[in-house]
């Protein structure tokens, strides 16, 4: 039996470690993104760098508080602390304060709140606590139907406020329940969905569904054991429907500058000047961004002396655009460095998630690891031009009060479950 003084420090240290040294250079970075040339000073609260010190500060505080709460605590109160974060989501549409157009904030003084950073936790638990309990089985459809209501309930009161880059968060859950036995189906489907939607917008609607019936055709004769023919004849009809839909919302529904975001990365705009008018002014973010990132090189401009951070050439580059300050500052070296402690984490984390005794543990720890990948792979991938511009944070890195602590309660959540892991040996 482990003594009571070593009760409280089995916690997995190399997380522990990781979360710091992120946290840390990307307050160090913050600064970078937030200084333009006067005397830095920590005392002085407009500055964003020395609010994030604050924001730091509470997160140490969490810390303590998610630890000294027994692990029993959130798997006991999951479903309590889901409904929770659902109604506080649900306030916004009464209380919520609109900035940049979204709707969701919960204005406090000076000061903004937004619950949909806690929301991921919070759904991860709830999550985590339905599919593990004894009478759930999720290879049965109507359990099925159950665990994506409770995914699918906080990503569209979230995608109701127009945040979609947080609504796509919530795709990393499948991910989790496919680990835990959904059909691979779900997956297949997904991802043919999501290429079909590509191709409706790239190549017309008449190239897509005639390359769709050749396929499904081609598929069905050269299966030895054939199902009934109504079977393709649905996929195609559904791939039809689809199609359409994702060309009416396009063309109709979505708003101008989401729409633009997608035509310049698709390239869908025929008239070359227009299209490099478009990236010259829609895009003036990821073109400023990627020249920041050319900038520094093999090895960085140095701390402070990346001309076009300081020059603050790149808009938001403190928060959703804040990886731009390591590539000119630090250089390629340092991007590569920074890159790969997310990867240490994320893979830590997933170690560890298969090392648990029991399944709402393991369920919860690939639900972090998931969450942190989407947000990691978007955001990079959004400021390197690889993926369309879509606001997310880069987790324990960007600015903001709501984004690290939303980060901090789901890390160390994990890292109190895997200490009661060690502790019941």
């Amino acid at each position: 039996m482990l003594r009571e003084t070593d009760r409280h420090f089995k916690f997995d240290w190399l997380t522990i470690i990781l979360f710091f040294i992120l946290v840390g250079f990307g307050w160090v970075n913050i600064l970078s993104a937030s200084h333009s040339g006067e005397t830095i000073n920590l005392l002085n609260f407009s500055n964003f760098y020395s609010k994030q010190l604050i924001f730091i500060g509470l997160s140490v505080l969490l810390i303590i508080v998610i630890l000294s709460v027994d692990a029993k605590f959130y798997e006991r109160f999951s479903s309590l602390i889901y409904i929770i974060s659902c109604i506080s989501l649900a306030g916004l549409f009464v209380f919520g304060k609109n900035i940049n157009g979204a709707t969701s904030w919960y204005g406090i003084g000076s000061m903004t709140l937004q619950p949909s950073e806690f929301a991921k936790a919070a759904t991860a638990l709830a999550v985590a606590k339905y599919v593990s309990d004894l009478n759930t089985d999720i290879k049965n459809f109507s359990d099925q139907l159950r665990t994506f209501a409770i995914i699918i309930i906080p990503a569209f009161l979230i995608l109701l406020q127009k945040d979609a880059g947080s609504t796509l968060v919530y795709s990393a859950f499948f991910f989790v329940l496919y680990r835990e036995g959904l059909p691979h189906i779900y997956l297949i489907v997904g991802l043919l969905l999501v290429l079909l939607s590509i191709a409706a917008l790239k190549f017309g609607l008449i190239i897509t569904l005639t390359l769709t019936v050749f396929i499904t055709l081609t598929y069905y004769f050269t299966l030895k054991k054939r199902p009934i023919i109504l079977k393709p004849i649905l996929v195609i009809v559904l791939s039809t429907i689809l199609a359409f839909s994702v060309r009416y919302v396009y063309d109709n529904l979505l708003p101008v500058h989401q729409k633009d975001r997608i035509t310049i990365w698709l390239s869908l705009e025929k008239d070359p000047v227009k299209l490099k008018q478009m990236k010259q002014t829609i895009a003036y973010n990821l073109n400023e961004s990627e020249k920041a990132i050319s900038n520094g090189g093999m090895t960085g401009r140095g701390f402070l002396e990346g001309t076009r951070t300081t020059g603050n050439f790149v808009p938001e580059q403190h928060t959703d655009y804040i990886f731009t300050t390591v590539g000119e500052e630090w250089g390629f070296i340092g991007s590569f460095l920074t890159v790969l402690v997310f990867v240490l984490l994320i893979t830590r984390i997933i170690v560890l998630a298969e090392r648990q005794k029991n399944q709402f543990s393991r369920m919860y720890g690939h639900a972090v690891a998931a969450i942190l990948f989407i947000h990691f792979m978007i955001n990079i991938g959004m400021v390197m031009g690889l993926i369309p511009t879509i606001g997310i944070p880069l987790p324990f890195f960007s600015y903001g009060g709501s984004g690290l602590w939303g980060f901090t309660i789901l890390l160390f959540i994990f890292i109190k479950l895997d200490s009661n892991r060690i502790n019941e040996w």
